[in-house]
C-alpha cells in the first residue's frame, strides 16, 4: 500500500507515516558539536568566498570573466543559505531535541526542510552544468556569444536554474513523491521507495543530478581541449588566456567536488529504487552527510585557486612558466597543436 493510502485511511500525517517521532535514538553532544562545527565552517568559508568574489567583481575587466562571477555569486549565495536552513534546524534539533511531531502536526515544517534538501542539493548541480554550457560556448564561440549574450542573460539564466530546482522540490507537494520524516529525526527528506509516485520522484531527483554531472563533464573535456589548443596556439592576447584558464581550472575543480561529493548518493538513489530493496538508512546518512561536504568545499575553489594567489605563492607564475616546468609536455602540445592547424588549413584549402 503507499504511504499516501495509508495517510487517507489513518490520522498518522503522511511524513510521519513511516517513521514517527519520538525516537529510541538519543543524540549525543558530539552530534550537537559536529553539527555546529559543520554548519559554522560552511558558512564562513561561503561568506569568505562573497567576499573574494565581490572584490573580484570590482576588479574584472574582462566581459567573459564577468559572466563566470555571476555564476559563481549564484553558487556561493545558494551553498550559503542551503547550510542557514538546513543546518539552523539540524542543529537546533541535536540541542533541543524537539519532538517533530508535537512541534509540525501538520508536516508544514518537515515539507519545508525536504524542500530545501532537494533545492540545495540540484542547484550547484545544475548551476555546474550552467557553467559548464557557459564555457564551452565562450571558448568555442566567443564572438557569437559575446554579441548575443548581455549580463542580464546570465542572471536570468542563474534565475531559471534555482526555478527549476524550485519545480522539482514542489513535487512532493502536489502529490508526485512524499516527504517523510528521516532516522534519527533530526531531517526530512523524499522517501525513497520503489512504489508509486515515490519510485518517480526519486528517479527523478536522481537522474537529473547525474544528468547535471554528465553534461558538465562532456562540455568541460571539450572546453579543455580546445583551450589548450588556443593557448598553445600563436597570436593571441596572453591575459585573456590567463583569466581562461583560471576559470577552466576553478570550473573543473568545481565538477570534481561535486561529482566525488554527489555521484554515491544519487546513484544509492537510483539503485535502491530500482532493485525494489530495503532502504540502508545506514548508508543513506553516510552519503547526504558526503554530499553536504560540497558546501563547504565548494567556496575554498574560489578562494584558493585564482591567480593572484599563486602569484604570491610563485611570483614568476605564467602559462609559459608552468609549461617550460615540463618540457615533454610542452613539445607534445606544441606538436599536437602545429599538425591540427596544419590539417585545419589543409581542409579549407581543399573546400
Amino acid at each position: 500500500m503507499n504511504t499516501s493510502e495509508r495517510h487517507l485511511n489513518g490520522s498518522t500525517p503522511l511524513c510521519y507515516s513511516i517513521n514517527s517521532p519520538p525516537f529510541k535514538y538519543h543524540p549525543t553532544i558530539a552530534s550537537a558539536y559536529y553539527s555546529a562545527i559543520f554548519s559554522a565552517l560552511g558558512l564562513t568559508s561561503n561568506l569568505i568566498a562573497f567576499v573574494v568574489l565581490l572584490q573580484s567583481f570590482k576588479q574584472v575587466q574582462s566581459r567573459s570573466r564577468s559572466f563566470f562571477l555571476v555564476f559563481l555569486g549564484g553558487l556561493v549565495v545558494t551553498d550559503f543559505l542551503g547550510l542557514l536552513v538546513t543546518g539552523s534546524i539540524v542543529v537546533s534539533f541535536h540541542i533541543s531535541h524537539f519532538n517533530w511531531r508535537q512541534l509540525d502536526p501538520g508536516c508544514h515544517f518537515c515539507n519545508f526542510m525536504g524542500m530545501s534538501m532537494v533545492f540545495y542539493g540540484l542547484c550547484p548541480l545544475l548551476l555546474g552544468a550552467a557553467m559548464a554550457i557557459e564555457r564551452f560556448i565562450g571558448i568555442n564561440c566567443p564572438f557569437s556569444r559575446s554579441r548575443a549574450m548581455p549580463k542580464m542573460r546570465t542572471i536570468s539564466m542563474v534565475l531559471m536554474v534555482w526555478m527549476i530546482a524550485g519545480c522539482i522540490s514542489l513535487l512532493p507537494i502536489v502529490g508526485v513523491g512524499s516527504y517523510h520524516m528521516q532516522m534519527p529525526g533530526s531531517w526530512c527528506f523524499f522517501n525513497i521507495s520503489s512504489h508509486g509516485s515515490d519510485k518517480i520522484f526519486s528517479l527523478i531527483f536522481s537522474l537529473v543530478g547525474l544528468l547535471s554531472l554528465i553534461i558538465s563533464f562532456l562540455l568541460n573535456t571539450v572546453s579543455v581541449v580546445t583551450l589548450i589548443r588556443v593557448c598553445c596556439g600563436p597570436g593571441g592576447s596572453q591575459r585573456r588566456r590567463d583569466h581562461e584558464v583560471e576559470m577552466m581550472v576553478q570550473l573543473i575543480l568545481i565538477m570534481v567536488i561535486a561529482s566525488v561529493c554527489w555521484c554515491p548518493l544519487l546513484i544509492f538513489v537510483a539503485q535502491t529504487v530500482l532493485s525494489g530493496g530495503p532502504l540502508a538508512i545506514k548508508y543513506l546518512l553516510l552519503w547526504i552527510r558526503f554530499a553536504t561536504f560540497n558546501q563547504i568545499l565548494d567556496p575554498w575553489v574560489y578562494i584558493l585557486f585564482r591567480r593572484a594567489v599563486f602569484k604570491r605563492i610563485y611570483p614568476n607564475w605564467s602559462r609559459n612558466s608552468i609549461l617550460t616546468m615540463y618540457p615533454s609536455l610542452s613539445r607534445r602540445i606544441s606538436s599536437i597543436t602545429r599538425s591540427s592547424t596544419r590539417s585545419g588549413h589543409n581542409q579549407q584549402d581543399m573546400d
